[in-house]
């Protein structure tokens, strides 16, 4: 089984950028679907992106435009790259290791058999 960890969550000002990091050991990197979502205060898990072995890249309305998300299969690493965030960006973010060929959208959670622990991310205004 995949194990996930967060990391370069902070503090930042708003119009500033922030870039994610998903370090992933275990089980098997290279061939997962990666996501991103994030959780607000009393807001539901909300779907970021996501992104496949080869490079493509899925966004959800919270991901466009500001937002990309890469890897490296070799680094087993995925990014997500922040920019001119606004503090309704403020939120807990997940990075999440799905399976493929999935039945279900990868905008959903159900793909997604592992996460991780989050990384708390504050938007100042």
């Amino acid at each position: 089984q995949v194990q996930l960890i967060e990391s370069g969550g902070g503090l930042v000002q708003a119009g500033g950028s922030l870039r994610l990091s998903c370090a992933a050991s275990g089980g098997t990197f290279s061939n997962r679907v990666m996501g991103w979502f994030r959780q607000g205060p009393g807001k539901e898990r909300e779907f970021i992106g996501c992104i496949w072995s080869g490079g493509f890249t899925l966004y959800g309305d919270a991901g466009k435009g500001r937002f990309a998300i890469s890897r490296d299969n070799v680094k087993n690493l995925v990014l997500l790259q922040m920019n001119s965030l606004k503090p309704e960006d403020t939120a807990v973010y997940y990075c999440a290791a799905g399976r493929v060929g999935s039945v279900h959208s990868y905008r959903n959670i159900e793909p997604y058999d592992a996460w991780g622990q989050g990384t708390q991310v504050t938007v100042s205004s």
